[in-house]
C-alpha cells in the first residue's frame, strides 16, 4: 500500500471517522485483532497498523475481529449506527405508545446514558427530537386528512389528552392543530 493511501486511512483512523468502513480493516500487529477504521477503541501506533480490503482476509492473516466495533458482521454499518438504527424503529413502529429514553434502553438492553450518547454522537440529535420530529409528521399527515378528530390524532401520536397534544403541537408549529387543519384544506401550508 502506498504511503499516501495509508496516511490517509490512518488520518480517518485518528478521527474515528467511517470513510473507509467496510472498504478497509485495521489490523493491530502488536495485539492481532482487527477494527473498522472508525472503532472507538484506543488509536493503535500507525507502525503497529497494517490495513487489509476485507475481514476474511484479516482472518486468514491470524486476527480476530475486535469485540467493540465487530468488523466480521455484515454491512457498512458499525455497532453504534445499528444501535440508532434499532432506535429509529422503535420509534416509528408505534407511536401511540408512551416511549421514553429508559423504555428504549430498556428494549435495547443497554444504559440510558449510553443510548443518549451513542445515539446523538451517529444522528447528531436526541432520541427525543427524532421522536418529536416523527409524531410532528405523522399528526400533519392525519390533521391533513380531516378524517379523525383531534382527540383521535392526539392519542395516535402518544398523547393522552387532547389538551397536551394541542399546547405541543402549537409550540413546535406556530398554530393550532384545527388552525392547521383548516391551512391545509385550503391548500395553504401543506409543504409544513
Amino acid at each position: 500500500m502506498e504511503q499516501k493511501l495509508f496516511d490517509l486511512i490512518y488520518a480517518s483512523v485518528l478521527a474515528k471517522e467511517h470513510t473507509y468502513d467496510g472498504i478497509y480493516y485495521t489490523c493491530v500487529r502488536t495485539t492481532r485483532i482487527f477494527c473498522r477504521p472508525s472503532c472507538r477503541a484506543r488509536t493503535p501506533y500507525p507502525q503497529n497498523v497494517r490495513f487489509v480490503n476485507s475481514s476474511e482476509e484479516a482472518i486468514e492473516l491470524g486476527y480476530r475481529p475486535c469485540k467493540r466495533c465487530k468488523p466480521e458482521e455484515a454491512g457498512k454499518l458499525g455497532p453504534d449506527e445499528v444501535m440508532a438504527a434499532k432506535v429509529d424503529h422503535l420509534i416509528e413502529r408505534d407511536l401511540s405508545c408512551p416511549m421514553t429514553l429508559n423504555m428504549l434502553a430498556g428494549q435495547l438492553a443497554v444504559s440510558p446514558f449510553h443510548l443518549q450518547k451513542v445515539y446523538k454522537r451517529v444522528k447528531g440529535y436526541s432520541p427525543a427530537d427524532h421522536l418529536q420530529a416523527v409524531r410532528m409528521k405523522e399528526a400533519k399527515s392525519l390533521l391533513a386528512q380531516d378524517r379523525l378528530t383531534v382527540a383521535m390524532i392526539a392519542r395516535a401520536v402518544g398523547f393522552r389528552s387532547p389538551s397536551h397534544f394541542t399546547v405541543w403541537f402549537k409550540r413546535d408549529s406556530g398554530c393550532s392543530p384545527r388552525d392547521y387543519r383548516e391551512l391545509t384544506g385550503k391548500g395553504i401550508g401543506t409543504n409544513e
